[in-house]
């Protein structure tokens, strides 16, 4: 360990010494307080921040609210929290995704200022006359950065607000797809249910069809049967006359 990281952790240390249980308080609350989709504003960090003070600035505040030194009741969740932020922003994929955010809400008040600067032909002649410059100085300003953190929230927000109807879609296709999957199977069930009682009873019905062809044609005993109705007569032997009614 070379010696200015000596120097530095002695510098944390007696810094921490010094913080009263207030100030960790206030730097819990602080925490909780944040954007929960920007891990910038937990760690209190500017969005140009390198990874190494990203670890610098994590050791620095995780000491500070650390449960076995921060006696407030919501430590553990601060803590937690700082330890979220740092994972998210030493993964490059994820930190890439926040930048991408960024840049667009750089882009959109780039663009808003630009159409402002129409209106004030003083504002517009010295930015041309300083080739940019005017326009990076005012980037660097508070107020700028201000406009960008808010811009960027925006940003994040409705980014995962269309992740999260998204998801809801996926899940009701998902609730849909299973749901018709589980009617199909009761169905197919029920059909193999009535085949297989169909097929159990095969001989019962082959029996009964058998005792119907050897009685049901023939009759009881003792049955009288009606007359057969003679409707053709081709000897004219036979005529059937109208009945006369009175």
């Amino acid at each position: 360990m070379g010696s200015s990281e000596v120097d530095e952790d002695q510098l944390l240390k007696s810094f921490l010494a010094e913080v009263s249980e207030a100030e960790r308080d206030n730097e819990v609350l602080r925490i909780l307080g944040c954007f929960k989709l920007n891990p910038f504003e937990h760690l209190k960090l500017s969005f140009d921040s390198s990874p190494d003070e990203v670890k610098k600035q994590y050791r620095k505040l995780s000491l500070l609210v650390h449960p076995d030194k921060c006696k407030h009741p919501q430590a553990q969740e601060a803590f937690a929290a700082l330890a979220k932020a740092q994972q998210l922003l030493l993964d490059p994929q994820e930190r890439g995704y926040i930048l991408d955010q960024v840049t667009a809400a750089k882009e959109e008040l780039r663009a808003k200022r630009k159409k402002e600067l129409k209106k004030d032909s003083a504002s517009k002649i010295k930015s041309l006359v300083d080739e940019g410059k005017y326009e990076e100085q005012f980037e660097r300003s508070d107020e700028f950065q201000q406009q960008l953190i808010i811009k960027v929230r925006e940003i994040l927000t409705e980014k995962e607000w269309r992740r999260r109807k998204m998801q809801m879609r996926i899940s009701e296709e998902e609730g849909r797809l299973k749901k018709d999957e589980e009617e199909t199977k009761e169905m197919w069930k029920r059909k193999r249910e009535h085949e297989e009682k169909w097929e159990e009873t095969r001989d019962q019905r082959v029996s009964s069809w058998r005792d119907f062809m050897k009685t049901g044609k023939k009759g009881r005993k003792g049955e009288i049967k009606p007359p057969k109705l003679k409707t053709e007569d081709p000897n004219k032997s036979y005529v059937q006359r109208p009945v006369k009614r009175n």
